[in-house]
């Protein structure tokens, strides 16, 4: 049986075989001794994306009362659950990510401390996922956000909507008449702003 540590973009966690691009953690919401999840779904503001490679280190999943590994199809997914890039394993992108943030939203000097407070405002709203106003039409979103409409997810990229699934994105041929945003909005003006997020190969169509 897989283990309850897929991350979706409703930043649920979920249970499947699929692993994706990337891990990433909230703290500890997890108990070693059983490897299942605490009631609790973080317990420290800094929710973080990280490598699964990292100077050859690896990581036996739930094993220790450590921070619990949790997984992202991709980095746009992770970004949408309210996720940012971890400074110890992506240093260069959490940099970027940085750079594009303050950019984005017209500030400098921040630190990831301010980024992690104000995501946390963003993305949850008593406890559950906070959605938001899309502020432009869906085709003009920049690559990488992801919105949600109804029970489904869809990434938007080259001013397309792809339906999002653990295992990957298909096409979609559906209109998106009623679509909120996952996406933090200070996450989508980093993307605005030129940052990048790593999209899983089926993005790519």
């Amino acid at each position: 049986m897989p283990l309850q540590n897929r991350v979706t973009p409703t930043g649920e966690i979920i249970a499947t075989p699929h692993r994706g691009l990337f891990t990433g953690n909230r703290g500890i919401i997890h108990d070693p001794a059983t490897k299942t999840l605490l009631k609790k779904r973080w317990s420290t503001p800094a929710w973080l994306t990280c490598a699964c490679e990292f100077r050859g280190r690896r990581r036996e999943v739930m094993a220790t009362q450590s921070w619990t590994e949790l997984f992202f199809l991709d980095e746009a997914t992770a970004l949408a659950a309210g996720h940012r890039p971890c400074f110890y394993c992506r240093r260069d992108d959490a940099n970027r990510f940085r750079v594009a943030w303050e950019k984005g939203n017209r500030v400098r000097d921040v630190r990831m401390h301010d980024i992690d407070a104000v995501l946390h405002h963003e993305r949850l709203d008593h406890g559950r996922k906070r959605l938001h106003e899309v502020p432009m039409p869906l085709d003009q979103l920049p690559d990488g956000a992801i919105v949600q409409q109804g029970e489904e997810s869809f990434l938007v990229t080259r001013g397309e909507a792809l339906l999002w699934s653990p295992e990957g994105y298909a096409r979609n041929e559906r209109e998106l008449h009623n679509a909120m945003l996952l996406t933090p909005p200070s996450s989508l003006r980093a993307l605005q702003a030129g940052y990048q997020p790593v999209l899983h190969p089926t993005a790519r169509g």
